[in-house]
């Protein structure tokens, strides 16, 4: 687990640094167009969450009126894809630029869809068991602990409930950053990782001047075993890496993002004394 930051607001300067991405055009601000729109309503549509490799179409079962939240996922893409294929979408985010992005959309294709600004990791304003899937896009690389998303997310599904999750590497965030970007890989940064304390203070500061987002590195165990802390069975995962349009030395030999595809139990499974699993309906 990373320790207590120092005192600064992360989550308020990734809001900031997120809403300029929007004016900048970073790739994962850009909506849908009204084309992928169309053939969504028809049926024909895929979903991205990291850069090159669709979610398997197979992972999401029938969409019509599927209550769906996409978990810090707005920028205009998952969200009207879903809606436009079927699903009861509501869009939570801590960007309002980004909000925008998702509303834009819907007006100009006539989509329904509920925007909700908030953090990921306080769903309290949503009710328990209000959503047959959540749909998270990579952010948690952007909250110290993934842990807390992961316990909403299985707080708010119905039983039989689907989290589609997608998170960077761990190894992506051991290397020095500024080599990195010269091609040079080397072993710099310890997990986990935080943009506050292990960067050096020069290139802190200019992610600070530059209004660039402020990361965190989580381990596998945060990710995918902190999913089934929160009481999911994993039930599918698939990996992605950076396409040719975006050099990333660290893509060229091993894949530098993962998708999970996990379910919440009809079931409430727990341990007896003798150590041996048992099941309940619940």
């Amino acid at each position: 687990m990373n320790e207590e930051d120092p005192p600064m607001d992360v989550r308020q300067h990734n809001q900031a640094a997120w809403n300029n991405y929007v004016r900048w055009g970073n790739p994962w601000t850009v909506p849908v167009d009204r084309r992928t729109i169309e053939r969504a309503r028809r049926g024909d549509w895929q979903l991205y969450l990291t850069p090159t490799r669709p979610v398997p179409r197979e992972w999401f079962g029938p969409l019509a009126g599927l209550a769906t939240l996409c978990l810090a996922a707005a920028g205009g893409q998952q969200g009207p894809v879903l809606a436009a294929a079927g699903a009861a979408v509501t869009v939570w985010d801590l960007s309002d630029a980004q909000l925008e992005q998702d509303r834009r959309v819907a007006r100009h294709n006539k989509l329904e869809i509920e925007t909700i600004q908030g953090d990921m990791t306080d769903l309290s304003r949503l009710a328990d068991a209000s959503f047959d899937l959540v749909v998270n896009a990579p952010s948690t690389v952007y909250v110290p602990d993934p842990r807390p998303v992961w316990r909403e997310a299985f707080r708010v599904l119905r039983p039989g409930g689907i989290l589609i999750a997608a998170f960077d590497s761990p190894v992506r965030h051991i290397f020095d950053f500024a080599l990195a970007k010269q091609g040079t890989l080397r072993v710099r940064h310890r997990l986990p990782y935080s943009d506050v304390k292990s960067l050096p203070k020069d290139q802190l500061a200019a992610r600070l001047r530059n209004k660039e987002v402020l990361t965190y590195g989580h381990t596998l165990e945060d990710q995918i075993g902190g999913q089934l802390e929160a009481g999911f069975v994993i039930t599918g995962l698939v990996e992605d890496r950076f396409g040719p349009y975006h050099y990333d030395a660290l893509s060229r030999y091993i894949a530098t993002f993962a998708v999970t595809r996990a379910a919440k139990p009809t079931a409430s499974i727990s341990t007896s004394s003798s150590g041996r699993q048992t099941s309940a309906t619940a």
